[in-house]
């Protein structure tokens, strides 16, 4: 079998970088990573293998490995060619099956396809949510609400606490709308509430609530119910908004933890402040969004910077601006 060959500068999109040095890189603060993402795409999937080995059962760190990894446009071809050489290995598997569900999700596969992969990694690594993750992303295109909630489930039942899992039910859930208003009692806000308690004190779950906030501005904001720059938006000022942001950045203040170098600190911690950041800026608390910019450095995402239909490098230059006074 002959993978397609790597497309040059096209294989790092996902670690594109703007002129003026904002980056949207999936990979956020994880240099090993992204150098392991750019071997793959150049074909080396055994530093691909050397990498997953060594997460081993650090559940939110391998979901994040294993998306990041899939999402290159020849990654599929990679994964086949290492299950080939390795049919029993359940990283292979693991690894294959996102891959196809994020061809399925941009049309390039059959969802069946990409299921059927996913259950076959699944039974391979019983304990492993990874698979079940992978489902869900699928879920989230392609699928019903029961579907999304049956993968959530298998996700949570293997770790209670997954990041990625809760964003994207909190996603999917906020996009129910009835009426032409927002509810302060919507399913995403309660929730968003019920993980943030549930969750360890240390857990980054506790920015959850913010997060449901800005996936329900998106949909308001899409369906004409709110304004489409968020500066003009009171979504932010309200009292429950402001209790859930407060809650949130007091957490922060509390149990951030900058060190990655023994990997102490969450895998996705940089895509909370993002949310955080966004949210203190329309909120209108400049310092306090000063101090989370500052902590995210180049490691912008394009969620929430991008609700409803904005470019994300655009916004996130003004939020800088406006906050720091620098682009």
């Amino acid at each position: 079998m002959t993978p397609p060959p790597p497309l040059g500068k096209a294989a790092r999109a996902a670690r594109s970088r703007n002129k003026d040095g904002v980056t949207f890189d999936p990979a956020l603060d994880d240099a090993e990573l992204a150098t392991v993402r750019d071997a793959l795409a150049r074909g080396r999937w055994t530093e691909a293998r050397n990498l997953l080995a060594e997460t081993g059962d650090d559940w939110d760190r391998r979901g994040h490995r294993l998306v990041v990894l899939a999402e290159g446009p020849s990654s599929v071809a990679w994964a086949r060619e290492w299950q080939l050489a390795e049919p029993d290995s359940p990283d292979a598997a693991a690894l294959l099956a996102c891959a196809t569900v994020f061809r399925a999700v941009s049309g390039k596969d059959s969802p069946e396809a990409a299921r059927a992969a996913c259950l076959t990694a699944a039974r391979m690594a019983p304990a492993d949510p990874s698979p079940w993750l992978a489902v869900l992303i699928l879920a989230r295109r392609t699928g019903t609400d029961d579907e999304r909630v049956r993968a959530f489930d298998q996700v949570r039942a293997r770790h209670r606490d997954h990041h990625h899992a809760h964003h994207l039910m909190a996603a999917c859930l906020a996009e129910h709308q009835k009426g032409d208003r927002d509810d302060p009692l919507h399913e995403v806000y309660d929730f968003a509430a019920w993980a943030a308690e549930q969750a360890p004190a240390d857990s980054p779950l506790a920015v959850l609530p913010v997060v449901a906030h800005a996936e329900r501005y998106r949909v308001l904001a899409r369906a004409g119910v709110e304004p489409g720059d968020p500066a003009r938006s009171e979504h932010w000022t309200s009292r429950r908004a402001r209790q859930v942001m407060k809650a949130a950045f007091d957490w922060w203040l509390e149990w951030d933890v900058d060190d990655n170098t023994a990997g102490s600190a969450h895998p996705r911690r940089k895509a909370d402040l993002n949310y955080l950041a966004h949210a203190k800026l329309h909120e209108g608390r400049l310092a306090e969004a000063a101090a989370l910019l500052t902590r995210i450095g180049p490691h912008a995402t394009r969620a929430p910077w991008s609700y409803p239909d904005r470019d994300p490098a655009k916004a996130f230059r003004a939020a800088r601006r406006a906050a720091l006074g620098s682009a």
